[in-house]
């Protein structure tokens, strides 16, 4: 094991030399294959929390999906319907960990694009056969089976970044980072997401499904490892709509309600059929996709401009049609990492079909808030626990 690891620059190519280092015994990941960058490894480090803590309160596998030190995407292994196998390019049976990364990747595949993929169990080769046919930076795992390591080493022409990391590892109490040549020290957030957090139901509906007492522990879960300010949509055992390090509450609200309201959707009978040319990658039809779904998709549709990515020329879907469908999504669990302030995020949410809101409380204007649940028959929790991440 190593006490250090010399990387090629920080952040940016100008931010040498960096690297990084134990104050205290020897670093508790292993580099398997490929050089790891800066970014790469706060991607890894995070994520793996993340998955470890969710297959702790869960007892499921689970995965993520980073990018920038945020998440685009953390699910469970639960199966994958035929509808979502369709949407996520999945033509094969899974394994539940393999299901845990299609879910996560599925989420917000535009953001998750060259994402560090982390993985709470050892990678077995059914999801490495998945990641393989991904644009993806890196893995970080506490174990990989023989076939999926050196199905791995076979990506990006052999420069896949592959980590190991000790999953027995446990950090130190307190932690530390210089900003401007000064040294900040606080107590690592340790503190322990489980169901006992979603006991108090502030709200005249009561009524929480276990379900969607499952999907708020993963956006609560998800959250603490989401740059803040930060709200995060889940259903059905994953994140749909992550809104990461915005300075305003109502903003996080509305871009992660605008990734759910993507993600429903990508569900769409005309999605689910528009007629790809055989040989157009992943990333090109999610970038299609993106375009269709958007307020330009006329640029898409033109003639000259559609026979580049289609068989055929597909039908618009018109606003009328979206809103039509949008309306049918409810059951959505959403946490935020701390209270809102005005009850313009409740207004929001319910447009993306939230039923369920997880969220510390706290605020002068709570009564507002509970109220405005309480005109939805929303169920809100407060948990009075903040989750700020920076």
């Amino acid at each position: 094991m190593l006490k250090e690891l010399p990387l090629k620059y920080g952040c940016n190519p100008n931010q040498i030399p960096a690297r990084i280092y134990m104050k205290e015994g020897n670093l508790p990941i292993e580099v398997l294959n490929g050089k790891p960058g800066y970014i790469n490894l706060l991607d890894a480090l995070n994520g793996y929390q993340l998955v470890k803590e969710l297959k702790e309160a869960t007892g499921l596998p689970a995965a993520t999906s980073f990018k920038h030190v945020s998440p685009a995407g953390a699910a469970l292994g639960l199966p994958l319907d035929p509808v979502l196998k369709q949407m996520y390019f999945v033509d094969e049976e899974l394994s539940p960990l393999a299901c845990a990364y299609a879910r996560a990747r599925g989420a917000d595949r535009m953001s998750s694009f060259g994402d560090f993929v982390a993985l709470s169990d050892p990678c077995d080769f059914s999801t490495a056969k998945l990641l393989a046919k991904e644009v993806s930076d890196g893995i970080i795992a506490p174990g990989y089976d023989n076939d999926a390591l050196e199905l791995l080493k076979s990506k990006r022409k052999g420069n896949y970044t592959i980590l190991k990391i000790d999953e027995n590892y446990t950090p130190s109490p307190m932690e530390t980072k210089d900003v401007y040549g000064i040294t900040f020290e606080q107590g690592r957030n340790d503190y322990r997401i489980d169901y006992s957090l979603l006991d108090n139901i502030v709200t005249k509906n009561k009524d929480i499904s276990e379900s969607a007492r499952r999907d708020l522990l993963i956006s609560l879960i998800t959250l603490k490892y989401t740059q803040s300010n930060s709200v995060c949509y889940a259903y059905d055992g994953q994140t749909i709509g992550v809104g990461a390090g915005q300075q305003s509450r109502i903003h996080c609200t509305r871009l992660a309600g605008n990734k759910a309201d993507m993600w429903h959707l990508r569900k769409h009978p005309k999605v689910l059929n528009l007629k790809f040319k055989e040989d157009l990658g992943r990333p090109e039809r999610d970038n299609c996709i993106d375009i269709y779904l958007s307020d330009y998709s006329d640029d898409l549709l033109k003639e000259g401009c559609w026979e580049q990515f289609f068989n055929v020329s597909p039908q618009a879907l018109t606003a009328d049609e979206k809103n039509e469908w949008l309306k049918q999504m409810n059951g959505v669990s959403l946490g935020s990492d701390a209270f809102f302030p005005f009850d313009d995020n409740i207004k929001r949410a319910v447009k993306s079909g939230v039923s369920y809101i997880a969220q510390p409380g706290g605020s002068i204007r709570d009564q507002l808030v509970i109220e405005s649940c309480d005109s939805f028959g929303i169920a809100m929790v407060f948990t009075g626990i903040r989750l700020f991440h920076h």
